[in-house]
């Protein structure tokens, strides 16, 4: 089943302006993410790099001192100077990676309870050194070259740790902002379509009145002295300039709240059946087809919803169209079922026609689109729209085969 109306570019299943610009907008958001997270990592890097080399001077300074190849002057240097430029976690363990004692001699920019046991500072620094040794491969401390007696242990420091997360902090109040921006402009484009609904379809109404009220006249006039046989031209001609009263007032409908009440939604699509087995051949006549279309309710007990019954009609009418356009064959039928689930009534129109393509798929409820050459695709984002907005259930898709069957489903509160 197709869209009833027609706009030829979404026909063909390109994208349309305002997809392809918030798809452009993603790409450059993810080129943007992508450099920070580039040029961040750099710095990173570079400090890390930094830290390594402050840690082996460390370590070689130690390494020096060991092997006596220094002074008392070159010991204040070290400690003043290499060990006072330290800024990251630094852990001193003996060969065989087992934390030195006095442990606060031998740790540096780390705070431990000193209140705990020694064996329990133990274990406490034993698993920061093993998280540090995930980081940075400890760097050896040996006499002469042979014999290793300490390991220098290192972490990250406050800075890095900083710099690391900064790009994610800055991702994600980049698409905070972004999905604010998003749903911001999503009600403004929603409330400005909503905006020229009403007004056309309000103006539609007010347009359509004064010429239907003479109408009316009109034909009471002809009425008076007409003979039988032309009588009954006259109340057809009355019939159908009642219909487009009824056209009228769902249109003034549209943007207002509608009065809903207790309905059998039986006796409504029944309504809707009647009026198209009546003018059934008319419509196949004018797409020069001679294919018979059956319209089948079937039997259900009857139920009731909150609905307004004339815009529910106007539901059903269009789904019936949609569903007679998409039967191609001379044989066809539509079928219409009530089911129930809890407090939840479900309506399903069923067609034997050539299906939806799914490519189209995602746009048949798009304002304008439509795979017709004439219309003007708003049948089905207007059915959703009174199923969805006044009625507050849901229109959707329940199963589609291409070239078999196609099924829409309405969902309704059930009213006890």
């Amino acid at each position: 089943m197709k869209n009833s109306t027609a706009v030829h570019s979404g026909a063909t299943g390109s994208f349309p302006l305002s997809s392809k610009l918030k798809i452009s907008l993603l790409i450059l958001a993810f080129v943007l993410i992508g450099a920070t997270l580039w040029y961040t990592h750099g710095l990173v890097r570079d400090l890390d790099k930094k830290e390594n080399d402050v840690a082996r001077l460390y370590a070689e300074s130690l390494e020096y001192i060991i092997n006596g190849k220094t002074g008392e002057g070159d010991f204040n240097f070290v400690f003043s100077n290499i060990i006072g430029a330290i800024d990251f976690p630094i852990v001193l363990s003996n060969g065989k990676n087992e934390p030195l004692a006095p442990y606060q001699n031998n740790i540096r920019n780390i705070a431990i309870d000193t209140t705990l046991s020694q064996e329990n500072q133990r274990l406490v620094l034993l698993s920061i050194l093993k998280g540090m040794d995930r980081m940075h491969e400890p760097i050896k401390v040996a006499y002469q070259d042979t014999v290793i007696l300490n390991y220098v242990h290192y972490g990250e420091s406050s800075l890095i740790t900083k710099l690391r997360w900064l790009p994610y902090i800055e991702m994600s109040i980049a698409a905070l902002f972004l999905l604010i921006a998003y749903i911001s402009f999503s009600y403004i484009k929603r409330s400005e379509q909503s905006n020229i609904w009403v007004g056309l379809s309000r103006e539609t109404a007010h347009q359509l009145g004064t010429p239907i009220s003479s109408m009316l006249g009109w034909v009471e006039l002809l009425k008076d002295g007409a003979r039988s046989t032309e009588l009954e031209t006259l109340n057809d001609m009355e019939n159908d300039i009642h219909r487009l009263q009824k056209i009228a007032d769902r249109f003034s409908k549209i943007g207002s709240r509608p009065n809903l009440r207790p309905e059998y939604i039986d006796d409504i699509i029944r309504n809707v059946i009647q009026y198209f087995e009546r003018r059934l051949p008319s419509i196949n006549n004018t797409q020069n087809s001679a294919k018979r279309v059956e319209l089948i309710l079937e039997k259900t007990e009857p139920v009731t919803a909150s609905v307004n019954k004339e815009l529910f009609e106007w539901v059903i009418e269009n789904l019936t169209k949609n569903a007679i356009d998409a039967i191609e064959t001379n044989e066809g039928s539509i079928l219409y079922s009530i089911s129930e689930n809890g407090s939840e009534i479900f309506v399903d129109i069923a067609d034997t026609g050539k299906g939806i393509d799914s490519k189209h798929r995602k746009d048949i409820f798009r304002p304008g689109f439509s795979t017709k050459k004439r219309g003007w695709g708003l049948g089905l984002s207007l059915a959703k729209r009174i199923v969805e907005a006044y009625h507050h259930g849901k229109l959707s898709l329940k199963e589609n085969r291409p070239g078999y069957k196609t099924t829409f489903r309405i969902k309704l509160l059930k009213v006890d």
